[in-house]
């Protein structure tokens, strides 16, 4: 937290959030020309959001592209801000972004657990029904494998998807397409990538949603960061996050 509000403090780096807000994954290149300022003072800027988790860095090609994570900003939410305000608040302090073809999102957070119970809790129905909203994931896990979205209080099927690679306990693919209502079904396929890293006694789990169309609708993306703090608050505290929504097909 304190990494997260000092980074937070300087108003340059809020710009450099802010300009990541209005057009995910940029270039260091891209980012240099809208600040008056050496290519060195950005570089020392972004690292520091990096460091704070409020930046994440993914390598394509020869060139470092830079991802805003909302996550440690919902932490401070759900910490300071929730607890304290009426319950629509959350949900002014969603983030939306536009970002160019092919849209991809990258999520990062520090959970102190195990990868083998970080595992279980990702693939497991019912825990995941636990921080998921309230919908269970079924399926065997297998490459190849259906995988299914259900709630008992949802009529019907919340989504479903194919699971594409299985890495136990480092890394899992597949797709998901959305089946809740009828906007964000046209949306189609896309694909969530869970990456599993211990880091000394906690986990470092990046989650990528990429192969999202341009301007696809935000509901297949904008729960991530409560998704993943809820996920956080069990493993951490045996918890449910109750933020609102969070038991939206509970």
């Amino acid at each position: 937290m304190d990494a997260v509000f000092k980074a937070l403090a300087d108003p340059t780096r809020r710009q450099l959030l802010d300009e990541l807000f209005r057009q995910d994954g940029q270039s260091m290149s891209a980012l240099e020309r809208r600040f008056a300022m050496s290519r060195f003072g950005v570089a020392k800027h972004l690292k520091q959001l990096e460091e704070a988790g409020l930046v994440v860095v993914r390598r394509r090609g020869r060139e470092k592209l830079h991802f805003l994570n909302p996550i440690p900003i919902r932490l401070i939410h759900d910490r300071w801000v929730s607890k304290y305000a009426e319950p629509w608040a959350a949900a002014l302090s969603e983030l939306k972004s536009t970002l160019e073809t092919p849209m991809e999102k990258v999520f990062e957070i520090y959970i102190r657990t195990t990868p083998e119970r970080l595992w279980e809790a990702i693939t497991d129905p019912e825990t995941r029904a636990k921080y998921n909203f309230g919908a269970r994931a079924e399926s065997d896990w297998q490459v190849g494998s259906p995988l299914r979205m259900v709630s008992p209080r949802a009529d019907g099927l919340l989504g479903d998807g194919e699971v594409l690679e299985v890495d136990r306990p480092r890394r899992l693919v597949h797709t998901m397409r959305a089946l809740w209502g009828e906007d964000v079904t046209q949306e189609g396929f896309s694909r969530v990538t869970w990456e599993i890293e211990q880091v000394e006694d906690s986990c470092r789990l990046t989650v990528t949603h990429d192969q999202l169309r341009e301007g696809a609708n935000e509901q297949l993306y904008g729960g991530w960061p409560m998704i993943l703090s809820g996920l956080k608050t069990w493993l951490e505290t045996g918890q449910v996050l109750t933020t609102p929504g969070s038991l939206m097909y509970a």
